[in-house]
């Protein structure tokens, strides 16, 4: 069953409830409902209460394109999300970035000259060893973050539990696999620095993906009967990312307990927990381009118009959610662009709606940075899961 986030009078969060429970007290004035940037249905308790609380955990697979995240209690999953991470936009963005400003020096430059009296400017200092975090890395991990932030201000997280990305190694020998001789993967740059922004919020426990003697989110995934889409990591379903990252959280409340015979090393799940249909979201940075002077390539009378940035003619920023009508049909999207008259609105995907006469557009919320489309119930657990299978103990 679905729970709904509960918060205190004074906004602490608390254990979440019944959604029966919260209408009942939402229709008596106990609660109000409150908003929050992940769109997630909550309410806030008008009368004072007490404010004990039993252990959540947050459960966090990270990616290079996409990451899974979710939030789960030893009685029900309480949250999951797809996060489409933008890697490959800021990738593509500085690239471009790059060209022109190299485009730009090199037309400085008299090449009639002699080298030696060539206007190249000399460095002003060494900036290729600064230990910082590639631009398209940092804002997929700013991303993780700023999710991970929203959900410590409605849930009464205790702990956080974190996949760590190894390298391709050999499990016998300690060097690079030879069966794909590559030891390096784009998620494990900034690994550390999220361990350090994470636990400035709660205690942070990482666990590593596939483990030999069986202590590993794959195993535990197969041992809590949670299927895995493996064909295309793109589809926005529980099955891709968000599964891993209830198994993640799971490791709060189950553990891996190993005992030894004569000759043979046996070993068990041991704890309860229980993955129960819970809110899958889909959360995505707004892809919009940061202010340019001019566009990249000159236009006609060579004159550029101006390029980027979120401020509209019409009062509204890219970003915000509206909603508009046209031919007598009502659409809900973010705003993202503009023309003299018109405003330019575009789904959860980005991908643009229509453009609509600014009269026939209207703010409903504005930009949170965030763009997360709610499908209310999905449930991660097949017809033939947790049913089958033992709940406080299970052998490999």
């Amino acid at each position: 069953m679905l729970r709904v986030p509960v918060l205190s009078k004074s906004g602490k969060p608390l254990m979440p409830t019944k959604p029966s429970r919260a209408r009942r007290w939402l229709k008596e004035g106990k609660a109000k409902v409150v908003h929050n940037d992940l769109e997630c249905f909550a309410i806030q308790l008008t009368f004072e209460t007490g404010e004990n609380t039993q252990s959540i955990a947050i459960g966090i697979d990270p990616g290079k394109c996409y990451s899974g995240a979710a939030v789960q209690s030893s009685l029900a999953t309480l949250w999951m999300a797809h996060l489409v991470l933008p890697f490959k936009t800021v990738k593509e963005r500085m690239e471009l970035r790059r060209v022109m400003r190299r485009a730009r020096r090199g037309r400085r430059i008299n090449r009639k000259l002699s080298y030696n009296k060539r206007c190249h400017r000399q460095k002003r200092f060494n900036n290729r060893r600064q230990g910082k975090l590639p631009p398209s890395i940092r804002a997929n991990k700013q991303l993780e973050l700023r999710v991970v932030k929203e959900l410590f201000k409605l849930f009464p997280i205790s702990s956080i539990h974190y996949e760590l990305v190894m390298a391709d190694i050999d499990r016998t020998s300690g060097r690079k696999s030879a069966r794909s001789g590559v030891g390096f993967s784009p998620v494990m740059v900034g690994q550390r620095q999220m361990l350090n922004w994470l636990s400035e919020l709660a205690p942070v426990k990482t666990h590593q993906g596939w483990q030999k003697d069986g202590n590993g989110t794959s195993q535990l995934r197969q041992w809590l009967g949670l299927a895995k889409d493996k064909k295309n990591k793109a589809n926005q379903t529980p099955a891709t990312h968000a599964v891993d990252g209830v198994t993640i959280a799971a490791f709060e409340f189950i553990q891996w307990r190993e005992w030894h015979s004569n000759n043979t090393k046996h070993g068990s799940w041991c704890g309860d927990v229980q993955v129960t249909p819970a809110s899958f979201a889909i959360v995505r940075r707004p892809p919009v381009s940061r202010r340019q002077l001019h566009l990249c390539v000159p236009s006609k009378g060579s004159k550029r118009r101006k390029y980027g940035g979120t401020v509209t003619r019409h009062n509204f920023r890219k970003g915000d959610k509206v909603i508009a009508e046209k031919a007598g049909k009502t659409y809900t999207g973010w705003c993202s662009g503009d023309t003299e008259k018109q405003v330019s609105v575009s789904d959860a995907s980005w991908k643009r709606l229509g453009q609509f006469t600014t009269k026939k557009v209207r703010l409903l919320q504005r930009s949170t940075g965030l763009i997360v489309r709610i499908e209310r119930s999905r449930n991660v657990v097949p017809a033939t899961g947790l049913s089958n299978l033992p709940l406080l103990e299970g052998s490999i």
